[in-house]
């Protein structure tokens, strides 16, 4: 589960931007790092403005199995960064959505397991993700 989690960190998730656009697809490496970084914008501005925490055990000790990037849950960025990166190859690749929208749940899934994240953290920030993803379709991939 810690790999797969960290497919939908920031190296990752930027990553493919950059690659798509150093193998040509400027437009689609451009349109994925556009929704990446609105959705990563609104990740952080409604974390501060929820101050969630994330999930801990009866005395406040947060129970996560990996290193916490900060104290707030809602919603969870890695969630937003995958469905905003897998969202916009998809719209732009629709034979690629079966592969990348699966990726990006089992992605957000894995910060559940992980205890990282509640349910509604996730399922916000795929959301986000998705919203960026569209978002990037309209404006650039048009």
């Amino acid at each position: 589960m810690r790999w797969l989690t960290h497919l939908g960190g920031a190296r990752v998730t930027i990553g493919i931007g950059l690659g798509l656009i150093a193998v040509g697809e400027q437009l689609l490496g451009l349109a994925a790092l556009f929704a990446l970084t609105t959705s990563h914008l609104a990740v952080q501005v409604l974390k501060r403005a929820v101050a969630r925490p994330r999930p801990c055990d009866a005395t406040g000790r947060p129970l996560a199995l990996i290193d916490l990037p900060d104290p707030f849950s809602f919603p969870s960025g890695h969630a937003a960064a995958a469905s905003a990166v897998g969202g916009t190859i998809a719209i732009a690749h629709p034979a690629l959505a079966p592969v990348l929208l699966p990726l990006a749940a089992l992605i957000a899934g894995s910060r559940v397991s992980l205890r990282v994240h509640h349910l509604g953290d996730v399922v916000g920030g795929a959301l986000l993700g998705l919203i960026g993803a569209i978002g990037a379709a309209l404006l650039i991939l048009r």
